[in-house]
């Protein structure tokens, strides 16, 4: 028992230090610092709008199932599951998380300010993620887990093509900011399905390649802000949330 909580804790750590190392960017700036730790409470309370909508798709999935398809492949039923019940239940309110942290007392946010927003409301909702999952589970998989960060990552995905979009007013820079974490996550999550493993058990690769791509996506936010320093186009003010909302009034 002791060694279980010792490992989750360690599992933890990693998810904190980007929590406060993104918080530290600008340590003159109250408003920056005051929105990231909003950001991270977001985050955090994000998880019970997710489990309504859940339900509900579950509910849904589950009546078109019995009447419209009676007979449908278990491992099919398993796609609609993962994509929709839990990968877009959990993506679409992420990002009105993100989205209702930005319209709360606005500011000319630059790129990196957006993103880094996004990455710690994924900090935040993995690390109640990982509760859960840290009940029974081996020391090993606590750890990938802490380590890996898959919503990390999706908050990194999110949170540059969304400053893409206000950043050049192009709207499908918003489609993308959804459409591809949502693809990603779906996409991890029907990886682990038993189903397809028992398909042919060399598809593992596709969850082993995904978790390593969370590693890179985590490897690519660092340097990310490390590099936005330097580049003025992270840096400088974009449009303010209100103005950006009035010319593309649907992402």
């Amino acid at each position: 028992m002791l060694l279980s909580i010792l490992f989750f804790v360690l599992s933890i750590v990693p998810s904190v230090l980007i929590f406060i190392w993104l918080r530290n960017r600008q340590k003159d700036h109250i408003l920056y610092r005051k929105k990231c730790t909003y950001s991270f409470v977001s985050g955090l309370i994000s998880v019970l709008p997710i489990i309504l909508l859940s339900a509900i798709l579950y509910i849904l999935i589950r009546v078109l199932n019995a009447v419209l398809l009676k007979d449908i492949n278990v491992l099919v039923y398993q796609a609609i599951y993962k994509f929709i019940v839990l990968a877009f239940a959990e993506e679409i309110t992420k990002f009105f998380a993100f989205r209702f942290v930005l319209k709360r007392n606005p500011y000319a946010y630059s790129w990196a300010d957006i993103v880094a927003f996004m990455v710690i409301i994924g900090t935040a909702f993995g690390l109640i993620e990982d509760l859960p999952y840290a009940i029974g589970a081996s020391p090993i998989i606590m750890l990938v887990r802490g380590f890996t960060m898959g919503h990390v990552g999706y908050g990194f995905i999110m949170g540059w093509f969304y400053g893409k979009r206000l950043h050049t007013g192009k709207k499908r820079y918003g489609v993308i900011a959804i459409l591809l974490p949502w693809l990603v996550h779906g996409l991890y999550d029907f990886s682990l399905t038993p189903e397809l493993l028992e398909v042919n058990d060399n598809l593992a690769i596709i969850g082993v390649s995904l978790a390593l791509l969370d590693i890179v996506l985590l490897i690519l936010m660092i340097r990310f802000f490390i590099r936005a320093k330097k580049q003025e186009r992270y840096t400088l003010p974009l449009s303010t949330f209100e103005q950006a909302q009035h010319e593309e009034p649907t992402l």
